[in-house]
């Protein structure tokens, strides 16, 4: 412990004490016998007689030594702790993501393509939470490429629609990554199943981090993709983080919006506090159980009556086209009380502030599409686009590469990246 407190102002409290003893060496140098300079002890047959006032005097500066030694020792291991406190400071990174179990099986609900190449990778958010990656690069590729950063939807992981996006985009030459958000997925963070309108929005500016450390990504031609839910924090993020040149959404959903005002603008202001009063009993519950109750993922078995996009995401999550086993949405759903943050955190107020490109993707018969069409038309700058999918609908653009854009996306980000 006394080690531990050694530091700087130590070490000026400590510096006359150490004067004092170096000018008792230098003293006690003095006394050296000039016969034999490298030894403290004369030769056999120089010895002096011994003199009880000689000793006391030589016995109080091999003292004082010892404690010079003692003290300068001390100094060294409080140095010492120091670089590692700040070598342990600037790598926590590392040390978070050796805490994170990641599979190293490839079990996505996508074959793995020939034409990449795949490893997993970690980063961290400026919450200190550990992200976990896929990584796509183009097999062969050299040099700096250009980067995007994808994630979604909401309540999903990056080894269901994220990575497939990811993935396709590799094979068309960009460096990829497709992260789990903070909560969820192999990522760090507690509690689990959280989502948050700002740690999620910062989730993509810690992707932009990382891949500004990579030596094979340009550092200007770095953008963002998102799926749904990650559609909006994209907007978010892109609204914040200048150094995102480029932004795509896909089949955008507002999280403010939807959790505040309900499907359609449903909720008016008593239906919201209704449902506060719901979600703060559910909140006491948590407490006092000390765990946090989960919302259920998409419905399973589907009631008579569901809606079509129920249905449409059941189709997805909950059968062999789509489940995955640590996806929420497939599961056990994300913690109940995630609506109270998003309620009155609207995630989209200075969306008309980005001045990079934006292109925003949506099928036309998708239940969500009025998201997209609202949150473009408070974009500004000839930069901006909105690509309406003929027949599609909401969950066509996970998975279904006939309906997804990616001809157009590509175009897009490369276009974009090459006006910078």
């Amino acid at each position: 412990m006394v080690i531990l407190s050694v530091n700087r102002f130590s070490r000026l409290r400590l510096k006359p004490f150490i004067l004092h003893l170096e000018k008792v060496d230098f003293l006690r140098n003095l006394h050296r016998p000039e016969t034999n300079a490298d030894s403290w002890v004369r030769p056999s047959s120089e010895q002096t007689p011994f003199n009880a006032e000689n000793q006391i005097e030589t016995n109080t500066i091999d003292n004082m030594k010892t404690w010079r030694i003692g003290i300068m020792v001390v100094l060294l291991l409080g140095h010492l702790v120091n670089r590692a406190s700040a070598t342990s400071r600037t790598t926590s990174n590392t040390i978070e993501m050796d805490t994170l179990i990641l599979t190293q099986t490839w079990d996505k609900t996508f074959p793995l393509s020939d034409r990449v190449e795949h490893s997993k990778i970690t980063f961290h958010n400026r919450y200190g939470i550990t992200l976990a990656a896929d990584l796509y690069k183009p097999k062969g590729a050299e040099g700096s490429l250009a980067a995007i950063a994808v994630s979604g939807p909401y309540g999903a992981v990056k080894e269901q629609v994220s990575g497939r996006y990811a993935q396709t985009l590799a094979e068309r030459g960009f460096l990829t990554i497709a992260f789990d958000p903070s909560f969820y997925g192999e990522s760090g963070g507690t509690p689990r199943y959280l989502t948050s309108p700002e740690i999620s929005t910062d989730d993509f500016s810690a992707a932009v981090d990382y891949l500004l450390t990579r030596d094979d990504v340009d550092p200007q031609r770095i953008g963002i993709l998102g799926i749904c839910g990650w559609g909006g924090f994209a907007l978010n993020a892109a609204a914040n983080d200048p150094r995102i040149k480029a932004t795509v959404t896909s089949t955008m959903y507002d999280m403010s919006r939807v959790n505040a005002r309900g499907y359609f603008d449903a909720m008016n202001a008593e239906d919201r506090y209704r449902m506060r009063e719901q979600l703060n009993e559910q909140r006491t519950q948590d407490y006092r159980n000390g765990d946090y109750a989960r919302d259920g993922g998409v419905v399973d078995p589907l009631p008579e009556d569901a809606p079509l996009f129920v249905r449409q995401y059941h189709d997805y999550y909950k059968t062999p086209r789509g489940y995955h086993r640590r996806s929420p949405n497939s599961n056990e759903g994300l913690n109940k009380i995630n609506s109270l943050a998003f309620v009155n955190m609207p995630i989209l107020s200075y969306i008309d502030e980005i001045r990079s490109a934006v292109l925003i993707v949506h099928g036309a018969e998708a239940h969500s599409r009025y998201f997209s069409e609202d949150a473009y038309r408070r974009l500004k700058g000839d930069n901006k686009e909105l690509l309406i999918i003929p027949g599609a609908n909401h969950v066509d653009l996970y998975d279904n590469l006939k309906v997804i854009p990616f001809d157009r996306i590509e175009s897009f980000f490369r276009r974009a990246f090459d006006d910078k």
